[in-house]
């Protein structure tokens, strides 16, 4: 029998939530970076959720954000014209970078040295964050505002995608290697290390290009509008949300739709794989994060499945254990906390 779909919802935001992004496995865990039109990213333990502090500083809607890969810098996009870096530990705001318009998407170098910006300008920008006060370093060439920039090719390559347009770079040489054009609105990117494969997302198909050649690999197509898209670590399975509040899960491989789930109130606008392939979260325009099963059923995180007794005779149930606080006493504590930038990273015990 099949077990049913139960995710985990995460509460706290005040307006859409835009953007997500997991770190990479720490010793200890992984964590969960959600950009928020409210102005407040939010940052919380990866695996269950559970909320650790929310950044305080922007003056606007908050268009992107990321962790660096061991969760020690968060960076952050907003409309009030500045990208912010930020101490992850101790939630202290470490630099904010000015820009001349709206700033959307925020990539780290994988040694945290660089930050990658991008925005309404239509200019990519490299910053160094060792020399904060130096110039940045600009890319020109889009034509509309950039929507998503991504470091790729271990640093050497920048991939970035405006309104229609996919766009190849060489670090070193600042220039353009190759180009995609769509004929519709290019709504997400995602890069997959592994394997160096590109996911982009553009009315109802999910593409897969090469990373670097960006030559296309393979294409899916889904019943809605898709806003985002993410491949599993492990590529055996894809998820994409959209404009009919519905995750749906393919297999990679042959393109069959294998899930589809509604659980959210409003058209989904981020989506994205965990680093251990266990889960995946969504953001919403109804302003909260949930958290999905790659595997429903299996123990993990704050899911549990319990066996009946082997003489029972009753079906597998899977229960959901949750923390001692509930979401509106989370909700109470964060109200009488937002006096302080940011709350400290809870112990983690064995």
């Amino acid at each position: 029998m099949a077990m049913r779909q139960t995710p985990l919802t995460c509460s706290g935001h005040t307006r859409p939530v835009v953007d997500l992004a997991f770190s990479g496995i720490t010793p200890y865990g992984y964590f969960l970076i959600s950009a928020c039109k409210d102005g407040k990213p939010m940052l919380r333990q990866g695996d269950t959720g559970d909320w650790i502090g929310t950044f305080l500083g922007h003056k606007g809607a908050v268009w992107g954000a990321t962790l660096n890969k061991d969760a020690t810098k968060a960076a952050t996009a907003a409309a009030d014209f500045t990208a912010k870096v930020w101490d992850a530990v101790s939630g202290d705001e470490l630099m904010t970078l000015a820009h001349k318009h709206i700033v959307k998407t925020v990539d780290f170098t994988q040694d945290s040295n660089y930050l990658l910006t991008g925005g309404q300008d239509k200019l990519l920008r490299i910053y160094d964050l060792n020399k904060p006060e130096a110039e940045p370093k600009e890319i020109s060439g889009h034509t509309s505002g950039i929507k998503k920039a991504l470091w790729c090719s271990e640093d050497k390559q920048i991939l970035s995608a405006d309104d229609k347009t996919v766009r190849l770079w060489d670090h070193a040489t600042m220039t353009e290697v190759k180009s995609l054009n769509f004929n519709m609105s290019v709504s997400s990117m995602e890069y997959i290390p592994e394997g160096e494969i590109l996911v982009i997302t553009y009315g109802r198909s999910i593409a897969f290009h090469s990373a670097v050649s960006l030559d296309p690999i393979k294409s899916f197509e889904a019943p809605a509008t898709i806003n985002s898209a993410s491949l599993h670590p492990e590529k055996e399975f894809l998820v994409a949300g959209g404009e009919d509040f519905k995750l749906y899960k393919y297999d990679y491989n042959s393109g069959e739709e294998l899930e589809s789930y509604k659980g959210h109130f409003g058209p989904i606008h981020c989506v994205r794989f965990s680093p251990d392939g266990e889960l995946y979260a969504s953001g919403s325009e109804d302003g909260t994060l949930r958290l999905w099963q790659t595997v429903v059923g299996k123990t993990y995180g704050l899911w549990k499945c319990v066996l009946p007794e082997e003489d029972s005779g009753e079906l597998a149930k899977p229960k959901i254990s949750f923390p001692e606080t509930t979401e509106e006493e989370l909700e109470e504590i964060a109200s009488e906390n937002s006096d302080s930038v940011y709350s400290s990273t809870p112990e983690v015990k064995a």
